[in-house]
């Protein structure tokens, strides 16, 4: 406590946060870094567009649906349905973020069962160890073979040391060009860009190497970590993070206010000066928030289709699983963007016993969305009830450095953190004007779940 009384002693610069998941995160860090945070949402619940939504009933309200849910969900009160479903990686980004700044304290995780690729209409689970790849039936024997070697070679990899490089100019050598020196066919590229590197496109083919090989990497070290699968979930739905944030803020001297409208973003000379709510100006020489609050600063650079799906029955082909992402690579089913889907459950605290939900996202690319991502509702059928919302994605037009007005981007059709927490690192460079060091704030924590059943 003597610590925490010295930092809010401190004289501090007042920033203000309109709150959505990145903005939570990023005002839990300013908060930190000593700067003095008044949080305001227009919404009753935490988190924005990146909310879990209790009870159901609120869930049909928000859809449009007549009526409430039938006796056959159980309780109401026993659901936590994701607006925007997202996995963390167990050695990515927000993972880190959690664990330098202690928001652990306030959440507990479970690791998600399984991840699959989608190919020839089937399911498979994806091979990302030698071991897995030797028993993958996604490849032929000798296949097999050639991917093996690939994975020794990319577990090897170390742009810094010239002998695992084998020739390959990171920053020069295409992965296209990674790929071929290994004989790997388009098949295996395939998923292995899109499940393993979580790839959206096939841009990054003819791109330099360096990313795809670290970001393949990464999902191997997340896999290892954990075992079951690269990817965690908190308990309680995704809602948990903003709040753990809001938490984090809230001990560093945070203020935070729900519902509360947003009349006026109040400028002088080009610059923010506050924002008017209710008739008062809460003043401030900062401000972070999501596009929605600040429209005429943005532009709309596509769509995002959700479709949340309430199911009896854990997915066909996944063994069972009570939870698990699958990823449908853009080629197997001639579109321009993968289409995600994941799956949580009763397991995660999130449904009533013996109930699933499972979210499909992709980029919308034609002017009949639902039927864009036909493919991957047919993996989950029965479906007991849907939910379908079409999101505009927007993202900045300036960097915010002129008027001191930060916004951050869309979620995006991916269903991990990924991208999320590099719009937040690309935020806090442009509000604080250096990068954010994950060094600077280590505090030494290692592990954030606990033994698994």
């Amino acid at each position: 406590m003597g610590e925490r009384r010295k930092r809010s002693s401190k004289k501090r610069r007042k920033s203000s946060s309109k709150r959505r998941g990145q903005e939570c995160i990023l005002s839990g860090i300013m908060s930190v870094k000593g700067k003095k945070v008044l949080h305001m949402d227009r919404n009753v619940y935490y988190g924005g567009e990146s909310a879990s939504l209790t009870p159901l009933n609120d869930v049909y309200k928000r859809f449009g649906l007549p009526g409430s849910p039938p006796e056959s969900m159980g309780s109401a009160r026993d659901w936590n349905v994701d607006l925007v479903p997202k996995f963390l990686m167990a050695n990515g980004q927000l993972v880190r973020m959690l664990l330098i700044t202690q928001v652990t304290r306030y959440l507990d995780f479970k690791v998600i069962d399984g991840s699959y690729v989608f190919k020839g209409g089937k399911i498979y689970k994806v091979p990302s160890t030698e071991k897995e790849a030797l028993g993958s039936a996604l490849m032929g024997i000798f296949e097999k073979r050639r991917f093996q070697k690939f994975l020794v070679y990319v577990a090897r990899f170390d742009e810094n040391d010239p002998k695992t490089l084998e020739g390959v100019d990171p920053n020069k050598t295409t992965m296209r060009e990674v790929y071929k020196k290994f004989g790997l066919q388009e098949n295996v590229m395939d998923f292995t860009g899109h499940a393993l590197a979580l790839y959206r496109t096939d841009e990054y083919l003819d791109k330099p190497c360096l990313e795809a090989i670290n970001k393949i990497k990464l999902y191997s070290e997340s896999l290892s970590r954990y075992g079951k699968s690269p990817y965690l979930y908190p308990l309680y739905g995704l809602g948990e993070l903003p709040q753990g944030f809001a938490r984090l803020s809230a001990i560093y001297g945070g203020t935070y206010m729900l519902n509360k409208p947003i009349e006026e973003i109040v400028m002088e000379n080009g610059k923010v000066v506050g924002v008017k709510s209710e008739g008062e100006i809460a003043r401030c020489k900062q401000l972070i928030c999501d596009p929605s609050y600040a429209l005429d600063r943005v532009k709309k650079v596509g769509q995002v289709i959700r479709v949340i799906c309430i199911l009896s029955h854990p997915i066909h082909d996944t063994h069972d699983a009570k939870s698990c992402q699958i990823i449908i690579p853009q080629n197997q089913v001639k579109r321009q963007h993968d289409i995600y889907v994941c799956m949580i459950s009763f397991d995660h605290n999130v449904a009533s016993k013996n109930k699933y939900i499972a979210i499909v996202s992709t980029t919308v690319e034609t002017d009949n969305p639902r039927n864009e991502v036909q493919a991957a509702m047919d993996l989950l059928k029965p479906i007991d009830q849907e939910f379908i919302s079409i999101t505009d994605l927007y993202e900045p037009t300036d960097d915010g450095t002129e008027s001191q007005i930060f916004l951050s981007r869309s979620y995006d059709a991916t269903t991990h953190f990924e991208t999320t927490c590099d719009d937040i690192k690309d935020i806090y460079k442009r509000l604080m004007g250096c990068e954010f060091d994950f060094a600077e704030m280590e505090r030494g924590q290692n592990d954030i779940v606990g033994d698994q059943d």
